[in-house]
């Protein structure tokens, strides 16, 4: 090869590594939006429900509201691991257990207010949650206070601060239940 082929596989080989050395230090591209989603959609349109009303209460908000009921009575800091704590089923027992079991349960509740606010969730009847009611949104506000109340408890060790927390845990559920859940005939809950 002649010394002007060999400048000219230099130069290219110069020109490729600039290039990529530049987009590599260029910004990433912003991504498409979604199918069926214009770019700019408010961020709520990518939410997606997946379980009814009835499925989120029975896996979120029944097993972590249990574990702030129990940690009235027993003291979380007393509660024993499990033999082997990773497999535990039982989160007061568990290798997260004791009063960050409580504290993780707080966060969980409060966290479960933003799900039962989405869009499109609908009731095990099949009629959607009434997400736009005033008093939906009212208990649910409740609800996440109880939720940060409990972190709050958690924190401190408090066992005494639980007894409170346990009872704005169920004003705020029993406050939502007596509204939309305690009907006589199944297909009339999510209703007034």
């Amino acid at each position: 090869m002649r010394k002007a082929g060999w400048v000219a596989v230099v130069a290219i080989a110069a020109a490729l590594a600039a290039r990529s050395i530049a987009e590599a230090q260029a910004p990433a591209p912003k991504p498409a939006a979604p199918a069926g989603r214009a770019a700019g959609a408010p961020a709520a349109a990518r939410y997606r429900v997946h379980g009814t009303l009835n499925e989120v209460m029975r896996g979120i908000l029944f097993p972590n509201s249990n574990v702030i009921f129990a940690s009235q009575g027993d003291d979380p800091a007393a509660v024993k691991q499990d033999k082997d704590p990773s497999l535990s089923t039982n989160p007061l027992s568990s290798i997260y257990g004791g009063w960050t079991a409580v504290e993780s349960s707080g966060f969980a509740l409060a966290e479960s207010a933003n799900l039962l606010m989405i869009p499109g969730r609908v009731c095990s009847n099949g009629k959607p949650a009434p997400v736009g009611n005033a008093d939906w949104a009212k208990f649910v506000a409740g609800l996440r206070d109880a939720g940060m109340e409990a972190v709050k408890a958690a924190r401190a060790k408090n066992q005494d601060a639980m007894l409170d927390v346990s009872d704005k845990m169920t004003t705020a559920c029993s406050a939502c239940h007596d509204v939309y859940r305690e009907k006589p005939d199944v297909s009339a809950r999510c209703t007034k």
